[in-house]
């Protein structure tokens, strides 16, 4: 089956000649009868006789043969190593390493490491493992109600550095986080909406939640359920945010680009970015994100992670359906889903 992509950015990606799309997709050729990467150095074909692929076993079930130049079926040598360095990273429990020591492990300069990890994770190095560090973190604040064993049980080498990084990757200090949300304070407002009624909450920082449900009480019991111990209030302030995601509703707004302040694993950040990135009035495949976050073969944990996304619209998870164009699932309801994505194609408002 051929993948239903942006075509045009992929055909820009084979002009270009651009490696970090290699492993999201394959062209193939009419004319030669062979698919290659998109860095493929081959001479560039004419456009009317290319096709894309998802992967490559799609472009062979449909005739066409593996280019002996660029091995389009071989696996990215590249993605291989920078996966090694991430599990070296997971496996840090104290000092982190240097790019110098990294690059000395792995046989290549500090400067090549950064810049080539960062391509296909997304992040660069020291992110990724303030990323994990932070998820290690949030799993031993919930089991573990002193702070500062929690703090030195994922890896930080002070509570010092863990009060700082929590801010970004919390949303608030440790103690507050262990706390259910204690003392933080989260403003929140409603609106009805051809989908239902919407909440929007925000803390200072941008926001944490967007919700479409059948009425404010049961939205009110999510965002509880989400931070239980933060104290609430209707605010009317949040009017411009609100508004914001209405009129992306309405068809008046197509690009939502609103600040947010989600806690989130590394591997959550990067699918949300994927998500963000599809234009309005398309899908992706679960497929299809795993492999544009370098993890060709997690499909299930990028469902996980449109799953758990907080942010609905703002993080268009809506946008993601299953290999054979099947909608799957959506935490706030198949209709919806289906309501959103009609009217994304159509390039008009949502129906009543």
């Amino acid at each position: 089956m051929e993948v239903m992509i942006d075509t045009e950015t992929y055909w820009q990606a084979v002009l270009n000649r651009d490696a970090r799309l290699d492993g999201t997709f394959v062209y193939a050729v009419s004319s030669t009868g062979i698919f290659c990467r998109p860095s493929c150095p081959s001479r560039r074909p004419q456009r009317t006789n290319v096709r894309f692929f998802a992967a490559p076993g799609e472009a062979t079930q449909a005739g066409f043969r593996p280019c002996q130049r660029c091995r389009p079926t071989e696996r990215n040598a590249q993605v291989t190593l920078i996966q090694q360095v991430c599990q070296a990273l997971d496996t840090v429990e104290d000092i982190a390493p240097t790019l110098a020591e990294l690059g000395q492990r792995f046989a290549m300069s500090p400067s090549h490491l950064q810049r080539l990890f960062t391509r296909i994770v997304g992040i660069s190095p020291r992110a990724y493992l303030q990323a994990r560090r932070a998820g290690r973190l949030r799993e031993e604040l919930r089991t573990n109600l002193d702070v500062t064993t929690a703090i030195y049980e994922a890896g930080y080498l002070s509570s010092g550095r863990a009060y700082e990084d929590a801010p970004a990757r919390l949303g608030m200090t440790p103690t507050a986080y262990r706390d259910g949300g204690a003392g933080k304070h989260v403003q929140f407002a409603t609106s009805p909406t051809p989908l239902g009624q919407l909440l929007v909450a925000a803390t200072e920082r941008g926001v944490c939640f967007v919700a479409l449900g059948d009425g404010d009480e049961s939205l009110e019991q999510s965002l509880s359920a989400e931070l239980p111990a933060a104290t609430r209030s209707d605010d009317p302030q949040l009017g411009a945010w609100l508004n914001a995601v209405v009129a992306h509703l309405e068809g008046q707004s197509p690009h939502l680009d609103l600040p947010v302040d989600v806690r989130a694993t590394a591997f959550q950040e990067q699918v949300w970015r994927a998500l963000r990135a599809i234009p309005r009035g398309e899908t992706r495949s679960y497929g299809e994100i795993a492999r544009a976050v370098g993890k060709p073969g997690a499909a299930q944990a990028v469902g996980q992670a449109c799953g758990s996304n907080p942010t609905a619209l703002i993080v268009p998870c809506h946008r993601v359906v299953r290999g054979g164009g099947d909608l799957g699932g959506y935490r706030w309801g198949i209709e919806r889903k289906r309501a959103l994505l009609a009217a994304e194609r159509s390039q008009q408002p949502v129906a009543e």
